[in-house]
């Protein structure tokens, strides 16, 4: 009987033709020499010693974009139980019966994998920018009219493990306002506020949680990208999605806009700037997900928790080239309920609760406004005092308001 052909790989062998040997050490010995440390020009030593007394200086003035305020949480009640009495059925369950298939691919070529190795264990950063996205440096390469936009990141599908890593040395302006931020990888807008794959949870049909999650959306694009809310107008849309029988909510919100004090200021929902102080420079760039949850002890109800950091470039209005960043990090959640067993307004959300955190602010709650730090206003600016956070660092979540104003490590 014929012996069955063995899954497992065979050898290989120990021994190479001379040839591919000689080719592949005068290769390795070539790539040594290329990348072995070469002694910086007086200009480069000139520029880092410049940037690094910028950073020095701006370390003894309060950190890396002053202050950083804490949106206070707004929490909603719940929404009402159906009166008892009401005929209802039992909720349609849905499951997910998508699989996903791996595929193993083995290389069968073993001097091009010895090759391969050497070249990442001499040049490790040269190697990393071939893959994807540019992990060797980050910076995307340079174009002949100078440094390109860097590779963008995927997508966030999950919480990340830690802060990102220090981003390129590089000082923001108004036609490249994310010089030197993470968020120079970042994608853009609305587009980047994407939602889960929807399913049944908890007794709440799929249908409605995929209309809640889009409405969620809808909430945050009209609470911190509108650009007539980011100029300080009403945040008219952003109201209007919020459910009716939500009066004390909405109450608070509209009292907030019409006159902000310190313990009800709209900044801690909305994103407002002051139109005659700064101007919006460039898109704003998102990061964050949503995902959806049983609601504990409460059959027929989910609730859906978006993490979303938001990243504006601006500029003094009074023209000029200099520019800052600001981060605004937001986490909204939205109760979700079976229409049949909870009361609730068609084409509505329910906001339970919005918590946030404003990094380089004046911290003066009650103004309205986000009023961010320049560059030239740190020698002169009061020395914020609280915690040091990264506001980049999405690992964490958002801390609870200390009566303090944080110190940002960054922008």
């Amino acid at each position: 009987m014929a012996e069955q052909p063995s899954e497992e790989p065979g050898p290989e062998s120990s021994s190479l033709p001379d040839d591919v040997w000689e080719k592949f050490v005068r290769d390795s010995e070539r790539d040594i020499r290329s990348s072995a440390p070469k002694e910086p020009s007086a200009r480069a030593r000139m520029v880092t010693e410049r940037l690094r007394a910028m950073d020095e200086a701006q370390a003894r003035t309060g950190g890396g974009g002053g202050g950083r305020r804490r949106g206070r949480k707004k929490k909603a009640a719940p929404p009402p139980a159906r009166p008892e009495g009401r005929r209802t059925g039992p909720a349609r369950q849905e499951t997910d019966g998508r699989t996903s298939r791996r595929r193993k691919v083995w290389s069968a070529v073993g001097v091009l994998v010895a090759a391969a190795l050497a070249v990442v264990a001499v040049n490790p950063s040269a190697a990393l920018s071939w893959l994807p996205g540019g992990l060797g440096d980050g910076s995307g390469g340079t174009d002949a009219a100078g440094p390109a936009s860097p590779a963008p990141l995927a997508p966030g599908t999950a919480r990340p493990g830690g802060a990102p890593s220090a981003a390129p040395a590089g000082t923001p302006t108004r036609e490249r306002p994310f010089a030197g931020s993470p968020a120079a990888r970042w994608e853009s807008g609305a587009d980047a506020v994407r939602l889960p794959e929807t399913k049944a949870v908890n007794g709440v049909p799929a249908g409605r949680i995929e209309e809640a999650l889009r409405r969620t959306k809808e909430f945050l694009v009209a609470s911190n990208l509108d650009p007539e809310v980011l100029r300080g107008g009403e945040p008219k849309k952003a109201l209007a999605l919020v459910d009716p029988l939500e009066k004390e909510y909405l109450s608070d919100l509209r009292a907030a806009l019409r006159k902000p004090t310190e313990e009800n200021d709209p900044v801690g929902t909305f994103t407002r700037f002051g139109p005659e102080e700064v101007d919006l420079a460039g898109d704003v760039r998102v990061r964050g997900r949503m995902t959806v949850k049983p609601e504990r002890g409460a059959a027929g109800k989910a609730v859906i928790e978006a993490d979303y950091t938001f990243v504006y470039g601006v500029a003094r209005a009074d023209g000029g080239d200099e520019a800052t960043r600001v981060v605004v990090r937001r986490v909204v959640e939205v109760d979700v309920a079976d229409p049949a067993r909870y009361r609730s307004t068609e084409g509505h959300l329910w906001v339970l609760a919005v918590d946030g955190e404003t990094s380089n602010d004046d911290c003066r709650d009650g103004d309205g406004v986000i009023r961010p730090y320049f560059s030239t206003d740190l020698r002169t600016a009061p020395r914020p005092t609280g915690e040091a956070r990264a506001p980049y660092d999405r690992s964490k979540g958002v801390a609870r308001a200390d009566g303090g104003c944080g110190v940002a490590t960054r922008t």
